[in-house]
């Protein structure tokens, strides 16, 4: 498809006022397919069930998903238990009690990428767990509000950090946001931590994602031998959170809200299923 959008000088794409209804679409589904799985996640259940779940309805519901055959990955989402940072990759182990587990999904609708991540608890949270929960989410809710026009993606990292650090957590260097639309990963890197007033300045029409990963430990992580698996070195509980957002004239749109209220695992609504 033809591409229609325009560039800022550091590469960033900014798209058309049309364009975000696509996005609204396709994140939708994105956050629909983890309001889905919520209820399925229980002790005894494996992370290989939680994913065939999520690759069925991802098709049942017109979509395909990006992360099948991407780089030779071979599975619908990433499922990242305990220490495991990111990019968890689906199996046979069983969940256990007081597991907590990071769901994330990207699907293609009508050619547009939805991409999202939340976390999940097996039964009842450790109180330390909890707490990394909530302050993963709490990062990740400040650096949505640091997003408008004139503002700097600098601004979207410290905000990040800032709140993490003062809450005793650390934040993870070694992955990042990126922008995304037509395609899965495109410019910029948004990097979850940084100083205010620093980086490429904020534009209506820029997409990307923000997916704080925060530790109860320290920040440095290891890729495992599968190639995939990121864990942290001193094997301390990681959680991470993610939302698809779109810059708008006066603040920012996000395109991956949960239809269900299930965004946060202790909401009421969660709580219920």
């Amino acid at each position: 498809m033809k591409d229609t959008v325009n560039r800022t000088p550091e590469g960033i794409k900014i798209h058309m006022p049309e364009d975000f209804d696509g996005m609204r679409k396709a994140g939708k589904l994105a956050a629909e397919t983890l309001d889905m799985i919520g209820p399925e996640i229980a002790p005894g259940v494996t992370t290989e069930r939680l994913n065939a779940l999520i690759e069925q309805f991802v098709e049942d519901n017109g979509a395909t998903s990006a992360t099948i055959g991407y780089r030779g990955y071979k599975h619908a989402s990433c499922i990242s238990l305990n220490h495991v940072v990111c990019h968890g990759i689906p199996g046979p182990k069983s969940l256990r009690e007081g597991d907590i587990l990071n769901i994330d999904v990207t699907v293609i609708l009508d050619g547009w990428y939805g991409d999202t991540s939340r976390m999940f608890v097996a039964g009842a949270p450790s109180r330390k767990a909890e707490r990394l929960i909530r302050v993963t989410h709490d990062s990740l809710m400040r650096a949505i509000e640091a997003i408008k026009p004139g503002n700097r993606f600098g601004d979207i990292g410290h905000a990040i950090q800032s709140y993490a650090e003062s809450n005793r957590c650390s934040v993870v260097r070694d992955f990042c946001g990126h922008g995304l639309g037509r395609v899965f990963h495109d410019t910029p890197n948004v990097l979850h931590y940084g100083k205010p007033d620093t980086g490429a300045l904020l534009r209506p029409g820029m997409f990307f994602t923000i997916e704080p990963m925060v530790n109860l430990g320290k920040a440095a992580t290891k890729i495992l031998p599968d190639g995939w698996t990121a864990v942290t070195r001193d094997r301390s509980l990681s959680a991470q959170f993610e939302h698809s957002v779109g810059v708008t004239e006066d603040g920012c749109e996000v395109f991956t809200l949960s239809p269900a209220n299930r965004f946060h695992p202790f909401t009421e609504a969660a709580s219920a299923a």
